[in-house]
């Protein structure tokens, strides 16, 4: 199979497109087709919702985070195991950081380098014709980024979508979709973004009426007739992260959810064996793994169970005397001596490293990292650079005495200090790690 692939793309977020992705995911994986959904950036929440609308597992593609040996061996991957891929952008289409080399993080990236056409998501509330304007704005912006088709959304009326859609196809654009206001269609929304597909309730409900909302609203025999075929160059795999161990104990539930799938599939894909266990649910790592992970996810939402989780607790200091513990976020925060929660409630953590964090004193920590370590851990040897993303409003109220794990710079190179905890076996950072920089 060698799929075709298409990127939904708007002029910023809250647009809709991830209903409108999700949609024409659930909609074709319904007809029959074996689609799958990708997305651009460092977001761990949507290929959660592409993979429980379509049975595939979701991808990100971080032309930034990821080299391009591995950027291709991700997009090939994908390709070839689906007759279509829905590439959502995060942001806006051409939103991602200034890059000599053209690698901004950006879904235009995307479309540039595999030439694949866009299909524009424009909220048209409160305007009409104008949006003929914006979408000759990015039909115009880039000659190598194909504007190939709109989808119209939140509209007020027929009136208002003849106004929109006739201006529109007067420069040439086809319009695909037409999607009147619903605010049944929106996904529930909450500090780092949308809730999580696991915690959805009723998800499979929703999911289908947005696959309904697809069918009526959209072209989908149009739009997949935009889509081109996804052929990257050939690449690898020797920049993603390699497995902590043969066998990882990995913290998974509500707590703890922030794996990018990418991650956790070359872990399989090279041998390693995954063993997950909830410490919400009071339960330990398996002893007889030879690494714990814990990831990011909303430990502060959770902190007063985390804390009265005595197995889970005891179960964590054993492990952490003769194996390497690793936390990332929400992960580093429990490894701390305490959280303070968003009503000003410490509560006490596994102490396993020495800083304190704080939800109840917020500050947004948002962008592109690049990590250089300065002593061998989980994420690899001494002086192996691994780029990855930070996105928290946690802050840390007491840094404590651990070793710094790394020297951290933005996406741009600046200088950010030196970053994470590292003690003994144990380690952590609020940098989410995405791949290694040869």
């Amino acid at each position: 199979m060698n799929g075709s692939a298409i990127i939904v793309g708007a002029p910023r977020s809250g647009s809709g497109k991830t209903s409108v992705t999700v949609g024409i995911l659930r909609a074709l994986a319904k007809r029959g087709v074996r689609v799958r959904g990708a997305k651009s950036g460092p977001d761990y929440i949507d290929p959660g919702f592409h993979a429980a609308a379509t049975g595939l597992p979701g991808v990100n593609l971080d032309s930034w985070a990821m080299p391009p040996s591995l950027l291709n061996g991700l997009a090939a991957r994908a390709a070839g195991d689906a007759e279509l891929v829905v590439l959502e952008s995060a942001m806006g289409l051409f939103d991602g950081i200034p890059s000599p080399d053209g690698r901004t993080g950006s879904a235009a990236d995307l479309a540039r380098l595999y030439r694949l056409p866009v299909l524009l998501v424009l909220d048209v509330s409160g305007q009409s014709t104008t949006a003929a304007a914006v979408a000759k704005g990015f039909s115009c912006y880039d000659p190598n980024v194909r504007i190939a088709g709109v989808v119209l959304n939140r509209l007020g009326s027929e009136r208002h979508r003849k106004l929109c859609a006739d201006a529109i196809e007067a420069m040439g654009l086809p319009v695909v979709g037409a999607i009147q206001r619903d605010s049944a269609l929106a996904l529930p929304e909450r500090h780092l973004g949308l809730v999580q597909a696991s915690e959805h309730a009723g998800l499979m409900s929703h999911l289908d009426r947005l696959a309904d909302m697809a069918e009526t609203s959209l072209n989908l025999d149009a739009i997949m007739a935009l889509a081109s075929p996804l052929q990257p160059v050939a690449g690898d795999f020797s920049a993603a992260l390699p497995p902590p161990g043969q066998r990882i104990a990995l913290a998974e539930d509500a707590a703890f959810t922030f794996v990018y799938p990418h991650v956790a599939a070359h872990w399989r894909n090279t041998g390693a064996e995954i063993v997950p266990f909830s410490p919400l649910a009071d339960e330990a790592p398996d002893a007889s793994c030879d690494v714990c992970w814990l990831p990011g996810g909303y430990p502060e939402l959770h902190a007063g169970t985390l804390a009265a989780a005595g197995k889970f607790r005891a179960g964590m200091l054993r492990f952490a005397t003769t194996k390497p513990v690793h936390g990332e976020c929400g992960g580093f925060m429990t490894l701390g001596t305490a959280i303070e929660d968003a009503d000003g409630v410490t509560h006490p953590m596994l102490g396993l490293l020495g800083h304190s964090t704080s939800f109840a004193r917020r500050k947004m920590n948002l962008g592109y990292r690049e990590a250089r370590l300065n002593s061998d851990c989980a994420l690899g040897t001494a002086g192996t650079a691994v780029r990855g993303h930070e996105f928290h409003y946690a802050q840390v109220t007491d840094a404590g005495s651990d070793e710094p794990l790394a020297e951290l710079v933005d996406g741009l190179g600046n200088p950010l200090g030196a970053s994470g905890a590292r003690r003994g076996l144990v380690s952590g950072t609020f940098f989410h790690a995405i791949a290694v920089n040869p």
